[in-house]
């Protein structure tokens, strides 16, 4: 299996976060993402549980190529944790503006 794409710091755009947050799905998943204190698997941090495999995969890879988690693989599972350092040295208060906004 290819090594999964997360892209460096400097490399994080705000076309790329905000195109990746524009989905409420993937808000969603971004907001329950920092809610919990450790990494969560795709499933744990799927917004509705009836969501197909493929299409949450998805969701999952455009959110990391955005730069806004990071995936490490832990046996069978991708744990998932949000970036939020590295997008508060890139854009301060974004993500929590973002959502804050969002509710």
């Amino acid at each position: 299996m290819a090594p999964l794409f997360h892209p460096s710091r400097e490399d994080i755009t705000l076309a790329g976060v905000l195109s990746a947050l524009a989905d409420p799905m993937r808000l969603r998943i971004v907001k329950g993402l920092l809610e919990q204190t450790d990494c969560r698997s795709c499933i744990e941090a799927a917004p509705c549980p009836g969501m197909a495999k493929s299409t949450l995969s998805n969701h999952f890879r455009i959110l990391r190529e955005a730069g806004l988690i990071q995936t490490t693989k832990k046996g069978v599972e991708h744990r998932n944790v949000v970036r939020e350092a590295d997008l508060n040295a890139r854009f301060p208060k974004l993500l929590k503006t973002i959502l804050a906004a969002a509710e």
